[in-house]
C-alpha cells in the first residue's frame, strides 16, 4: 500500500457519467486485495451532511436558493463530512472513496455558476481541512451523452443539478476538464462512453500503480 497513512480516492464528473457504479467496483476490488474501504459521497456523507445534501439538490418554489448559498451550504456539508468521517477514517488507515468531492465545487458553483474562483479555492481548503485527495478519477462524458442515460434510468424527475441547461452542464464539464489539466499528477481522466467493465479494469491499472 502506499507509504502515507489511509489513501483519499475521489471519483468525479459531470451527470450520468457512471461514477457511483465505478466506486463499488473499485471498493470491491480494493476489499479483494486485503484493504479497508470507506464509501462515501457528497454532498452527504454523514447525517447532518445528508439534511444539507436533500436542501441543495431539491427544487424550492417558495425562495430562490441563490449561488451564494448553495456553495455556503455544500461548503458546510463538507466540513462536517471530512472532520466527522473522512479524517478519522484516513488516520485509521483506510481508503475513503468519495463519489463528488471538492473539484466539484469548483466545475459547478465555481465553473458554472461563474462564482470567484478565489473564494472557491478558500472555501474549499477550509471546509476540508485542506486535506485533498491523493488520487482523483475523473468520468469525462459529453453532456448530452450524460443526459441520455439520466433519462433512461430516472423515474422521479431531475433535481435541481440535473435540471439545469444544457450550456451549464458543458461549463461543468470544461471546468472538470481544465482542473484535470492543472493537476495531471492527481487527475485520472476516464472515457466513460466505454463500457462499464473495461472502465473498471483501467482504473484498477491505476489503483495498482498507486497503492501496490
Amino acid at each position: 500500500m502506499s507509504k502515507i497513512k489511509g489513501f483519499f480516492i475521489t471519483f468525479e464528473g459531470p451527470e450520468g457519467a457512471g461514477k457511483s457504479s465505478q466506486v463499488l467496483k473499485l471498493a470491491e476490488y480494493l476489499t479483494s486485495r486485503g484493504l479497508e474501504c470507506v464509501i462515501t459521497r457528497e454532498p452527504g456523507g454523514t447525517d447532518l451532511a445528508e439534511v444539507i445534501r436533500g436542501v441543495v439538490k431539491s427544487h424550492h418554489t417558495e425562495e430562490k436558493l441563490h449561488n451564494e448559498t448553495e456553495l455556503l451550504l455544500m461548503e458546510a456539508a463538507r466540513a462536517q463530512h471530512v472532520r466527522e468521517k473522512i479524517l478519522p477514517a484516513l488516520a485509521a488507515g483506510k481508503v475513503v472513496i468519495c463519489d463528488r468531492f471538492s473539484d466539484s465545487t469548483c466545475a459547478y458553483q465555481g465553473g458554472a455558476r461563474n462564482m470567484s474562483m478565489e473564494t472557491v479555492d478558500y472555501l474549499n481548503d477550509f471546509a476540508s481541512a485542506g486535506r485533498k485527495p491523493d488520487l482523483t478519477i475523473l468520468m469525462d462524458l459529453a453532456p448530452e451523452a450524460g443526459f441520455a442515460r439520466i433519462v433512461k434510468r430516472q423515474s422521479e424527475g431531475f433535481d435541481r443539478f440535473e435540471n439545469e441547461k444544457l450550456e451549464f452542464h458543458r461549463k461543468v464539464r470544461q471546468s472538470f476538464l481544465h482542473l484535470a489539466e492543472r493537476e495531471p499528477e492527481r487527475f485520472c481522466v476516464i472515457d466513460a462512453t466505454l463500457d462499464r467493465e473495461t472502465i473498471a479494469q483501467k482504473i484498477r491499472q491505476v489503483i495498482d500503480v498507486a497503492l501496490f
